[in-house]
């Protein structure tokens, strides 16, 4: 990478190139998810640039004909679908992004994959590991390239942190926490939403939020072989959208909290809340090793602290928070000067870059992207937290 500084390469011309094949996408789903991923595939081609393709907006799919009408309009794409099938069998298509409820990650991707369409899937990859095994199975079988979207992995600080530990410069790593709070269900009026509901989203804070932090810490320290946990559901039933006046039993867990231990001997506790008031996206990963220890915070997701032992002056010892914006830090030499932040949205546009350069390039997804293996390792430690909060008792991780 480049040292020069962002005021100067901002400037510099890097060439055209010419013929750049266009990739034919096809996006299943147009509410949040697809919104986020949309944005990430328009803003690739100027902010990569080079680029190694050409995303072409084809055709966008959902269940209601005039919200995803509307956003075949918003988003620029040129025909919109109501049957996922259709958007899978359109010859243009030979991207399916599945972005859809949980319920519906499994069937479209293996179709997408067996017709040698490319897949990026939105975590988790299935609401169990039994559907998230037969998707990884699906991807092995077929030629194409099949990601999840575990956007994390792309934060400038989070893979300056992977940098870190595969360094050796943490040392032995001895323990990993991570905790990953919202804040949004804890109206008893918010509605029973499709992500309360077991059969359509497999598990509540555990799949959505807690996903997240178990890939970051296979991602970051390695496997997982142990499970201890609790789960709670506070609030039991939720009234419908469509009838208030009607309630349902709400099926899944509000927040959990493990305790695991890792492959290597580290050992770590893992939590995850949809009821923590004032906690808008909370998302906090510390990691402590034999000769250091590094703290990252989503909202503040520019910066990594850092503490190395042994640093001189003593004086001066203790956490220093490393604003990661330089141009040879990880990913910002597509980006902006130093010092000139970014936010959220953008882990998805280096995802969408990593996942073209390897459909263009024919390279692996592993090891910084998250494979389907990837998905199904950390469906398996989801039905184990499951399992052990249900027993009362430590769970072995099955390693198959």
């Amino acid at each position: 990478m480049s040292e020069k500084v962002g005021f100067v390469t901002m400037g510099e011309a890097k060439g055209i190139v010419e013929n750049l094949p266009e990739l034919g996408l096809g996006m299943l789903g147009y509410a949040f998810m697809g919104k986020a991923h949309t944005n990430a595939y328009k803003k690739y081609p100027y902010i990569f640039w080079p680029p190694v393709a050409i995303p072409r907006l084809v055709a966008i799919c959902g269940r209601n004909e005039k919200a995803v009408r509307e956003a075949m309009v918003r988003y620029g794409y040129e025909r919109y679908y109501t049957d996922w099938e259709e958007i899978i069998e359109d010859p243009a298509v030979q991207i399916l992004d599945n972005t859809s409820p949980n319920y519906l990650h499994a069937e479209p991707s293996i179709l997408a994959l067996e017709k040698g369409k490319h897949v990026l899937c939105e975590k988790p990859l299935a609401g169990n590991a039994q559907e998230a095994k037969k998707m990884w199975e699906a991807a092995q079988k077929s030629k194409a390239k099949a990601m999840v979207c575990f956007n994390y992995r792309f934060v400038p600080a989070l893979r300056l942190a992977k940098e870190f530990i595969s360094s050796g410069k943490l040392g032995e790593i001895y323990h990993f926490r991570a905790q990953y709070l919202q804040e949004w269900i804890m109206d008893p009026d918010f509605p029973a939403v499709w992500r309360l509901d077991k059969n359509a989203a497999g598990s509540g804070a555990l799949g959505d939020l807690g996903a997240h932090i178990i890939d970051l810490a296979r991602f970051l320290v390695g496997e997982i072989t142990t499970v201890s946990a609790l789960t709670r559901t506070f609030i039991k039933e939720r009234k419908l959208a469509e009838d208030p006046r009607k309630k349902v039993p709400v099926t899944v867990d509000d927040a959990f909290v493990a305790l695991v231990e890792f492959e290597k001997g580290a050992i770590g506790t893992l939590e995850a809340s949809r009821f923590c008031a004032g906690r808008k996206n909370y998302q906090v990963v510390e990691i402590n090793g034999s000769r250091g220890s590094i703290r990252f915070d989503l909202e503040r997701l520019n910066e990594l602290e850092v503490y190395l032992v042994g640093e001189e002056p003593k004086i001066f010892q203790g956490f220093h928070d490393v604003l990661v914006t330089e141009s040879f830090h990880p990913f910002y030499e597509y980006w902006w000067p130093q010092g000139h932040i970014i936010g959220w949205e953008h882990t998805f546009v280096h995802a969408v870059a990593h996942f073209l350069d390897a459909i263009v390039n024919n390279k692996d997804i592993a090891p910084y992207g998250a494979t389907f293996e990837d998905g199904y390792r950390c469906a398996v430690i989801c039905d184990a937290i499951l399992q052990a909060a249900e027993s009362g008792k430590r769970e072995i991780v099955p390693q198959d």
